[in-house]
């Protein structure tokens, strides 16, 4: 669980109660801070948290000290400890001294957004590959933020194994996290190396790819589901899963199509905005999962009203990955929670694009349909312009992609052979 959730200053108790700060500066789309903090709020609850206040402030410039005005500041501290709260939680990022100006402030454990989506990563992390990730983002994190968890920073320690003469607990607070960072980088190199192995193991496998990407809880995970018979986790909330799965999707039996027709499909880590850096770094390697497929499922959440913001958070972070080359489809997923004239309208603004309910699998029948046209269509391309195996494989040093190792099960109709992460 979260180091910051574990205990309070001088107490043993879980945090529990929070109070939540949006921020809204002059360069935000006028509601943005509205929506992040509705997002922020999933998210501290999905850490188990109680969300007792969620007050909006409009900032108009920046406080080097504080973020906000040493008033309102004063104001939101006060308001915090009356309503009982242990931790006050910003949407906006808090530097390292700000941080510490306002626990001294408030006398409340405070973080920021950042550390609350590092938390829920580090909450969900199950595989080795996943936990290693999040453990390296949140040591890079700390390691400016060592203060904030001492108070006897003056006190000197002399000769010895722990470190030289005149060192300080907090330099040697700092000597441990760089060697943990390292120790970690090692350990998550070697896990990258294995499953580029694999990896390229899987390339040699003469079948189309196809990756499903998306912002968090667009219903990814229920779509790769409904097209694969699979029973990944997939809930109503964000980040459910953090792994990455691959399966094979049968799309037509040997007896309805001769040699039948597959294709190795994936569903990524869902996106996010303001995506730690040292998180989006620490698990590059798992987005790029997706930089093998011939072919990108891009779910969109029809029903939300941040859909066309969370487009274009998906496309920056594609293109940021050098994805944005790759043949994307649109798909409008949560149809049944939409009016018919907004759901018309989406399908106006996204020509071409496939419109599902993906937990019932209503609209996967269409959906199958343009999969089997496009893999054959692949399949005859790829037979006319014949890919040489070195040309697939040609960088044996790159270990980038986080890929499940698994191999090809005998031709067999839909639904698909399950294989789990590793």
């Amino acid at each position: 669980m979260a180091d910051f959730l574990e205990t309070k200053r001088g107490s043993s108790a879980p945090l529990q109660r929070a109070f939540l700060v949006g921020v809204q500066t002059p360069e935000m789309p006028d509601g943005e801070g509205d929506e992040l903090l509705i997002e922020l709020r999933e998210l501290v609850e999905n850490l188990g948290m109680t969300v007792v206040a969620s007050p909006l402030v409009k900032l108009r410039t920046k406080t080097p000290a504080t973020l906000i005005g040493k008033g309102k500041a004063e104001e939101i501290s006060a308001q915090a400890k009356e309503a009982g709260c242990d931790v006050i939680v910003f949407d906006a990022p808090l530097s390292p001294a700000q941080q510490r100006n306002w626990e001294e402030l408030s006398e409340l454990a405070t973080i920021d957004r950042e550390e609350v989506i590092l938390e829920v990563f580090a909450d969900r992390a199950q595989t080795r590959a996943a936990v290693l990730q999040v453990a390296l983002a949140r040591m890079e994190y700390s390691l400016p933020r060592l203060t904030r968890a001492w108070t006897h920073l003056s006190r000197q320690r002399g000769k010895g194994a722990m470190g030289g003469e005149g060192e300080t607990q907090l330099e040697q607070d700092r000597r441990v996290v760089r060697d943990r960072i390292t120790r970690l980088k090692a350990e998550l190199t070697e896990v990258i190396q294995q499953r580029g192995v694999q990896r390229r193991r899987r390339l040699r496998i003469p079948l189309p790819t196809a990756a499903i990407v998306g912002y968090t809880n667009a219903g990814k995970s229920s779509l790769l589901n409904a097209l694969t018979g699979a029973h990944v986790l997939a809930e109503d909330k964000l980040f459910a899963t953090l792994e990455t799965r691959t399966r094979t999707l049968y799309l037509l039996s040997d007896e309805e199509n001769g040699t039948g027709e597959s294709l190795v499909l994936t569903d990524t880590v869902g996106f996010i905005r303001r995506l730690p850096k040292d998180l989006f770094a620490a698990f590059r390697a798992t987005f790029e999962e997706a930089a093998d497929a011939d072919l990108l499922l891009h779910v969109l959440d029809a029903s939300d009203d941040a859909l066309e913001v969370h487009m274009t958070t998906t496309q920056e972070l594609l293109k940021e990955l050098e994805l944005d080359g790759i043949e994307r489809w649109i798909v409008l997923n949560k149809a049944d929670r939409c009016e018919p004239e907004r759901l018309a309208a989406l399908e106006r603004a996204h020509e071409g694009a496939i419109v599902i309910h993906a937990s019932e699998a209503a609209g996967i029948v269409p959906l199958r349909e343009r999969l089997v046209q496009w893999s054959r269509e692949h399949r005859a391309k790829e037979q006319a312009e014949p890919r040489d195996d070195d040309d697939a494989v040609s960088d044996e040093t790159h270990t980038e992609s986080l890929v499940p190792a698994f191999e090809m099960p005998d031709e067999r109709p839909w639904p698909a052979t399950v294989f789990d992460d590793v």
